[in-house]
């Protein structure tokens, strides 16, 4: 018989005993945080030391939600600093005293964590990405099509300017040309049909106007996008604390609500009854609470859930897109007519008039006539064109919030990942619940229990009828 190697076996000794180093050292990190938990999840404290850690996490919780709700007042929903302040602290003192005095409270505050992983915290995060990134890039895709409008309207402005004053000048020309005119029978004429001014008061309210519902459409997002956000943020910590308040009150309630986790009181119990027989080949429907494995039909739910969140990621992703591209399109519109040069145009006329006397018997004897001046005029208009009006400020292109699209990609990656993990969810639900309320999770196991044993019993007598041994 062959010996085993001693240094076959030191490695995986090593091994063994660095594993158990590192859980005995977990085991005694979490001691603490156990301790606190026992302690938050106990509806009267059975000790001083218990009462002193439930009140100090209960206050570190309201000075959280203190900040929090002033953070989200004054900076989020725009509120002013005073009243939020107040608002922020009333909040604080009675989520304090519902921690501290109602144990359902804190239950509920408990099961919010959880819930956000179910299908109705999928819900809530989705639409609350939804809304933050609709109120950050809708009004600013509005500002930045109202710069290029602001652009366009500017360089019809200076363009209609620039088209009348040389109007102006050519018929000052003109003018100035025609008393030669006269005396030599030849002349410039030069006139303009209609009302120049009247024509570039019309194209200058028809900009305004399409300026001013740009401006009117924007306000409006602005204000709607405010409400919104509010109301979305409001309804969204609402229908939080109210789905863990129903499930609470299933809970307490309804035996068979939720009631499929094969626990470890449950083994326990069928261990202490020699009723372990139950649930040696489990229902289907029956979970074991203390295994990370997910069912195959969970499993085949994700693809198609997970298909539906990229869809969505795809559409936030063209969102984005779009509000980057409407700032490239204003920006450059904007650079463009700030780099429109001024033209300077400088019109010289200079006209001389002579006349000559039997200019041609000089022009026998090949000499050039003399000429004896008549009339001699000179004449230098200046202008310039300009493609932008002076009076016409451009505004300056919107730059894409970077905070908002980011806290929406966040929110709906967390969601995504709610997919994989939901189960995990509603079991870390349940044991939350059994920990608030150990009496009701008894009788609860009790029932569950009697299911399981009303199934055997129906098993074994349907095996019976068959005439098949047990």
């Amino acid at each position: 018989m062959d010996l085993p190697n001693p240094s076959d076996r030191g490695p995986s000794n090593f091994l063994v005993c660095r594993w158990r180093f590192w859980s005995q050292g977990l085991c005694k990190a979490l001691a603490p945080l156990q301790a606190a938990w026992i302690a938050f999840s106990q509806p009267v404290p059975s000790s001083c030391g218990q009462l002193l850690t439930q009140l100090l996490l209960c206050g570190c919780l309201a000075i959280a939600a203190t900040g929090l709700t002033y953070q989200w007042l004054a900076s989020l929903l725009l509120y002013p600093l005073g009243p939020s302040a107040m608002v922020a602290t009333v909040c604080g003192l009675l989520v304090f005293l519902g921690l501290s005095l109602v144990p359902p409270a804190r239950c509920v505050f408990a099961l919010s964590v959880p819930t956000l992983g179910t299908e109705q915290g999928r819900s809530l995060l989705l639409s609350w990405s939804t809304a933050t990134l609709a109120i950050a890039v809708v009004p600013n895709v509005l500002a930045n099509m109202h710069a290029a409008g602001q652009v366009l309207r500017c360089v019809t402005e200076g363009s209609l300017e620039s088209l009348l004053n040389t109007t102006h000048q050519l018929h000052a020309a003109s003018q100035a040309l025609r008393p030669a005119g006269q005396v030599g029978s030849q002349g410039l004429t030069l006139q303009a049909q209609g009302n120049g001014s009247a024509f570039r008061l019309h194209m200058l309210k028809v900009t305004q106007q399409v300026l001013d519902d740009f401006s009117g459409l924007e306000s409006l997002v602005r204000v709607a996008a405010l409400g919104t956000q509010r109301a979305v943020t409001g309804l969204f910590t609402l229908g939080l604390l109210v789905d863990s308040a129903w499930y609470l009150h299933r809970y307490l309630t309804n035996l068979q609500f939720d009631n499929v986790y094969a626990t470890r009181q449950l083994a326990q119990q069928l261990a202490e009854v020699g009723a372990t027989h139950l649930v040696a080949s489990p229902p289907a429907w029956l979970l074991w609470a203390t295994r990370p494995r997910l069912s195959q039909r969970e499993l085949l739910n994700c693809p198609l859930k997970l298909g539906m969140l990229t869809l969505l990621l795809m559409a936030t992703a063209v969102t984005v897109a779009m509000d980057h591209a409407a700032f490239l399109l204003a920006q450059a519109a904007v650079d463009w007519a700030q780099k429109l040069p001024t033209v300077p145009i400088t019109l010289t006329i200079k006209y001389d008039a002579a006349y000559t006397v039997l200019g041609f018997i000089p022009f026998l004897f090949n000499q050039l006539p003399p000429e004896s001046p008549f009339l001699s005029s000179h004449h230098s208009f200046q202008w310039e064109l300009r493609f932008t009006a002076p009076g016409c400020p451009l505004l300056p292109a919107q730059r894409p919030h970077t905070a908002a699209p980011l806290a929406a990609g966040a929110l709906q990656l967390v969601a995504c990942s709610t997919v994989l993990l939901e189960t995990y969810a509603r079991r870390l639900r349940h044991s939350i619940a059994a920990s608030f309320f150990k009496t009701q999770e008894a009788r609860r196991v009790r029932h569950l229990q009697a299911r399981l044993q009303r199934r055997y019993n129906r098993h074994q007598a349907q095996q019976l009828a068959r005439g098949t041994p047990s």
